[in-house]
């Protein structure tokens, strides 16, 4: 192969084998898969085995025998029915977690709690299954044709944590927070390596040291990323007010609050690191890879979003990245607008995660100094950490 096509064709493969030797692309691979086996085998490992499945019914009839029977084909699974007397010991019973479900026959299917954007009558969850049921068993014990019988309702004891509103506000933010701790991270790690590249770093460091450097470009950084956050929360306020945009007056005031506490503190955790990720390379087109593992536990945290805000329980593998420093800025903010937090765990989240920044900015700050004034081949984080000044 010659010409054009075969030129274009070399220096694509050689891009290709060089991005096959990198040890960033080999890490984050092999980080990225384990995450994606650890999401499908964890809960197959703990829901794995057949589970029964608790019914309460109030008065244990023949009809309401046999609608919890349709409902278990319906979903199927297996149904274990326990019988109350009456309504008030059955809610209890539902309250304490002893069922999960309660069947009022010919009346209405109870739950704990309600979810945020209700409950449809379908086989996709227990209790949609039991309204099903419900209205396809008659009083007299018999299954009736489906389509003259309506569903039962759902009603949950409690309401919903949120509503679909604050949410979306929480959603907003989210992304707002997400875009620019990584958009002012990557212009870190690509800023510190230009500089190296270009060998300006040497005539700053004849005035100035390392830590200075290295403090001052992300303070200056981070102010011009609270100005342009700024920018968005003043056209979004001002404009608004000015039309009455439904979208401000459904917009959470306290999630917002908290969202750019978060922006703050999750900027100043991460910023230190992507500028010690940019030290470390030679060419400024590399930073990009290697600061990538510094990316991850925020792209991690900015997907779980989506799987976890639109539910209505809290996964308990969620609560651990709510106080794990590098996923809690995205995380303790969806609990926030979930309402599944107090005041004071949001405080003890950012308690935790200033610690680890302050720790951050001492590692970083080493391998910024030990890195910033190499040569020649890329080093890694290993080597940078243990390097004489």
């Amino acid at each position: 192969m010659s010409g054009w096509l075969g030129t274009t064709w070399l220096i694509a493969a050689r891009e290709l084998r060089l991005g096959l030797r990198a040890r960033s692309f080999r890490i984050t691979t092999a980080l990225l898969v384990v995450a994606v086996a650890a999401a499908i085998l964890i809960p197959a490992a703990v829901h794995g085995h057949p589970k029964t499945h608790k019914v309460g019914v109030v008065g244990s009839t023949a009809a309401a025998q046999l609608t919890v029977r349709t409902a278990a084909r319906i979903y199927n699974a297996t149904v274990q029915t326990v019988a109350f007397s009456d309504l008030a010991a059955a809610e209890a019973a539902l309250r304490d977690g002893g069922v999960e479900v309660v069947l009022v026959p010919g009346r209405e299917v109870l739950i704990a709690r309600a979810p945020y954007a209700g409950v449809p009558a379908t086989a996709s969850s227990l209790e949609g299954a039991l309204a099903l049921a419900g209205g396809l068993v008659g009083h007299a014990g018999a299954v009736t044709a489906p389509a003259p019988a309506p569903s039962l309702p759902i009603r949950g004891l409690t309401p919903p944590l949120t509503g679909l509103s604050v949410r979306l506000t929480g959603l907003a933010i989210s992304i707002v927070m997400y875009m620019i701790i990584l958009l002012y991270g990557s212009r870190i790690a690509i800023g510190v390596s230009e500089e190296k590249q270009s060998r300006v770093v040497e005539v700053l460091l004849a005035a100035v040291r390392p830590t200075q450097l290295l403090l001052g470009k992300v303070i200056g950084l981070g102010a011009l990323a609270l100005v342009q956050a700024l920018a968005i929360l003043v056209t979004f306020v001002v404009l608004g007010e000015a039309t009455g945009s439904s979208l401000l007056h459904s917009a959470s005031l306290d999630v917002v609050a908290v969202g750019a506490l978060w922006i703050v503190v999750g900027y100043a955790f991460y910023c230190t690191a992507f500028a010690a990720a940019g030290s470390l390379v030679t060419k400024a087109s590399d930073a990009t890879n290697v600061s990538m593992p510094v990316q991850l536990p925020l792209i991690a945290s900015y997907i779980l979003t989506f799987t976890v805000l639109y539910g209505d329980s809290v996964p308990a593998y969620y609560w651990f990245l709510a106080y794990f420093p590098p996923t809690a800025p995205v995380s303790m903010t969806v609990l926030v607008a979930m309402g599944a937090v107090e005041a004071w765990q949001v405080a003890l989240s950012v308690v935790l995660t200033l610690a680890a920044t302050v720790g951050m900015a001492w590692a970083a700050g080493r391998i910024y100094g030990h890195a910033i004034l190499h040569t020649g081949s890329r080093l890694r984080w290993r080597q940078a950490w243990r390097r004489e000044a």
